[in-house]
């Protein structure tokens, strides 16, 4: 059984910025014996100096005491030269984004280091299997994905590249794990899991966005208040920085042949190019400055609410609007067969979103995905230019009834929550189909990589395994470039299902 790198062992780490420092303390708070390099002479002295400074603040906030801080400095010591790393049992590398520059570290270090050290790239953007390509033994070569702070977010994702030894990936997946983090296993895929799976949730929203369908602070409010996500994609994006956001989204399809499904924004390009990088600027998507206000979202001003109102069919992940409509006072009648939908006293008809659009119908109002309709506080609405005034005021009157805020949005297939949890759905399960990760690891990913408040996984499970296809596959018809087409995986997810219930 392979087990972690002995506390006794050392480690080391090449390459002191922010994510190289906040790795060096992971494992000196760990236990082991630290050693740090970085090509720029003093870099590593005064990196060291940083970290003790955090233990510091450590001792002060009494998460670690005295005594801790004081063993763990006297194990931190700076390289001044490359060879110093030589009795390493694990060296980390956070340097340059750059594959020569990679190659050449890692080419150097196997003529230093033991045969049977550890070597491992934090890469976010680069192909482990190319970074090991250089070296005679790319086995022990593997990916340890930190997320940023490291000592902070328990996330790191191992990654095997297409040389590397079960014996290395095990090794590095069990000593994150003796290092108190939550790791998980992944093959070596552009983007990893993260990376990979959470395109959507950017791309998604920057699409309605340029569809001129909602507004960034209506998009961010919907997914919070409604998807459960804690940040929207445009105030996330700022806080990253635009143009790191879109350069990991330009890796990402380029390293998968330019695949629509990965395409990037044309509107975040042009902020980028105009130098509105976000919360680091100035201005990104929002204002920054002293003085600014942030926009807020559209909100409907108050209709009344209908009376009464027939629940025809099953309203599937909505089902529990009929007890909700119930407690707020309004009378409901049940129909079972049809729908599914709501019919309002206009007879018009509020419909759960399906990847259809309003104008294809008849005083039609979509309602948005809700992570939980009873908890939601903010519902999304669609109607055409052609649905009748007094429908869509029912609509919005039925949901404020309800104690929620209503943004009425354009009429785009698959609206905002839905659209994008779908995709996230059909990235997992083509992730899954081609053994990128473990269904449970991917979850466990989004959940503590990007806080999401479901791991896509969870999300497929609660809403039925035919439903994100169903809404992909009316998307496809309605925008036939291949961004919505379901994948395989998803096709297959879903007949199953069809093929259990017809047996």
């Amino acid at each position: 059984m392979t087990i972690a790198i002995d506390q006794s062992r050392t480690v080391a780490v090449v390459g002191t910025g922010t994510m190289g420092q906040g790795i060096a303390q992971v494992a000196l708070v760990a236990g082991h014996p630290v050693r740090l390099y970085d090509a720029l002479p003093g870099r590593a002295e005064e990196a060291a100096a940083a970290i003790v400074a955090r233990l510091d603040r450590l001792v002060e906030k009494g998460r670690l005491d005295a005594a801790g801080r004081d063993a763990a400095r006297a194990r931190l010591l700076p390289a001044a030269e490359l060879a110093e790393l030589a009795d390493a049992a694990l060296v980390v590398e956070a340097v340059l984004e750059q594959l020569p520059v990679k190659q050449e570290l890692f080419t150097a270090l196997e003529e230093i280091v033991d045969e049977s050290c550890l070597l491992a790239t934090n890469t976010s953007s680069l192909s482990v299997t190319a970074v090991a390509g250089a070296l005679r033994t790319p086995a022990r070569f593997v990916g340890l994905h930190f997320f940023n702070p490291a000592p902070l977010l328990p996330l790191v994702e191992v990654v095997s590249g297409f040389a590397t030894s079960e014996e290395a990936a095990s090794a590095a997946y069990e000593t994150a794990k003796a290092w108190g983090k939550t790791p998980v296993r992944c093959s070596d895929t552009p983007g990893f899991i993260v990376n990979r799976i959470a395109r959507p949730f950017y791309a998604e929203a920057f699409a309605v966005y340029e569809e001129r369908a909602a507004d960034p602070a209506t998009i961010d409010a919907v997914l919070r208040e409604s998807g459960g996500f804690k940040m929207g994609p445009f105030e996330l994006t700022d806080l990253i920085g635009q143009d790191v956001n879109e350069a990991v989204t330009r890796s990402v399809w380029d390293a998968f042949f330019q695949d629509p499904t990965f395409r990037p924004s044309l509107a975040q390009r042009r902020l980028v190019e105009s130098g509105r990088l976000g919360r680091k600027s100035g201005h990104g998507w929002f204002s920054y400055e002293d003085d600014a206000v942030k926009p807020a979202p559209h909100t409907a001003p108050p209709a009344p609410a209908p009376a009464a109102v027939t629940v025809v069919g099953d309203l599937g992940p909505a089902a529990e609007l009929t007890a909700l409509m119930e407690e707020a006072g309004i009378e409901v009648k049940t129909v079972e067969t049809g729908g599914p939908y709501i019919e309002l006293p206009s007879d018009g008809q509020l419909v759960p979103v399906d990847g259809r659009t309003s104008v294809e119908y008849t005083d039609v109002v979509y309602f948005d995905l809700a992570l939980d309709y009873r908890g939601a506080t903010r519902i999304a609405l669609s109607a055409s230019e052609d649905t009748s005034e007094e429908a869509l005021f029912e609509a919005v009157g039925l949901f404020q009834k309800l104690g929620k805020d209503v943004s009425v949005i354009g009429d785009v297939p698959g609206m905002i929550v839905a659209r994008t949890v779908a995709m996230l759905i059909d990235l997992t399960a083509d992730a899954v189909a081609k053994g990128v990760a473990t269904p449970e690891d991917i979850d466990t990913a989004m959940r503590l990589g990007v806080n999401y408040p479901l791991g896509p996984v969870e999300w497929n499970r609660r809403l039925g395994k035919d439903w994100a296809y169903d809404l992909l596959h009316l998307m496809d018809e309605r925008c036939p470039t291949g961004r919505y087409a379901p994948s395989l995986a998803l096709f297959r997810q879903g007949y199953g299902a069809d093929e259990e219930a017809a047996s």
